[in-house]
């Protein structure tokens, strides 16, 4: 249950098990639509309430979409720009409660105990925006995860969640099946460059539309990217990436950074 007392759809055991195995053969799988409508509402407007500076925790990290829409334009390190609803991405979502409780559902402690085992924490909570102003941008093929992200061991599992519909020519989820098994392109991750993709080709994508409330597993190394949204229409998503709770943080210009611990 999340904080005001709206619990997700409960799964089965057996459709828990066959989740995780099509989501370790096939690099994702769906779980359906578990939110409920209300908490879907609660979820859009603490959303909403965040990014029009409503409500505030010290440490949010924002990043505005570029104008052009492109990647390549996005500006980086500006933070909270002012009270707006077209930012791209908003993190560190575990400081809000209800955000909080959402990650900590019991569902999704019984998947994560399955794949990762009893001790669980966040590499990161945060929203994926494409906002009803411009349609948001195009996110490029990538895999999240390598030496970017400064770990000393590789995340595998993130928990993506439709907050509004992700339709087929709204900015859904398109994904390379299997493609999680090859490892990781270049040994930094992120955006999978140009010569590796035509060199490697991408034979056969998958496109995921979503339903608000839907929730999908993502191999963190399966190659995937979202087109642009459609103007008018906002499309939000809840990405959560779980990993094991003995992971380190590698980076040494700053201080290393510490993980919420979830279960």
């Amino acid at each position: 249950m999340d904080g005001n007392g709206h619990a997700l759809r409960s799964l089965s055991a057996n459709e828990i098990e066959r989740a995780i195995s099509a989501y370790r053969e096939e690099g994702y799988a769906r779980l359906g639509k578990v939110v409920p409508d209300e908490l879907l509402r609660a979820l859009r407007e603490r959303t909403d309430a965040i990014m029009l500076g409503r409500v505030s925790y010290p440490g949010l990290f924002f990043q505005r979409d570029a104008e052009s829409g492109s990647y390549d334009d996005l500006v980086y390190g500006q933070g909270y720009e002012g009270p707006t609803l077209t930012y791209r991405k908003v993190e560190k979502l575990e400081l809000d409660d209800l955000f909080r409780a959402y990650l900590g559902a019991p569902l999704f402690r019984d998947i994560t105990r399955r794949v990762i085992g009893d001790g669980v924490t966040i590499y990161r909570a945060c929203i994926f925006n494409k906002s009803a102003e411009r349609g948001g941008s195009d996110l490029p093929w990538h895999q999240d995860g390598g030496k970017f992200w400064g770990l000393d061991r590789e995340p595998t599992l993130q928990i993506w969640t439709a907050l509004d519909d992700a339709p087929l020519d709204g900015g859904c989820v398109e994904i390379v099946p299997r493609s999680h098994a090859k490892g990781l392109a270049t040994p930094l991750g992120g955006v999978v460059p140009a010569d590796v993709r035509e060199r490697v080709g991408i034979p056969e994508t998958v496109f995921l539309p979503a339903e608000a409330g839907e929730v999908i597993l993502i191999h963190n190394h399966a190659w995937h990217r979202s087109a642009r949204g459609i103007p008018g229409r906002t499309r939000r998503a809840l990405t959560v990436c779980y990993m094991d709770a003995a992971t380190r943080c590698l980076r040494t210009k700053r201080a290393p950074r510490s993980f919420f611990r979830v279960f």
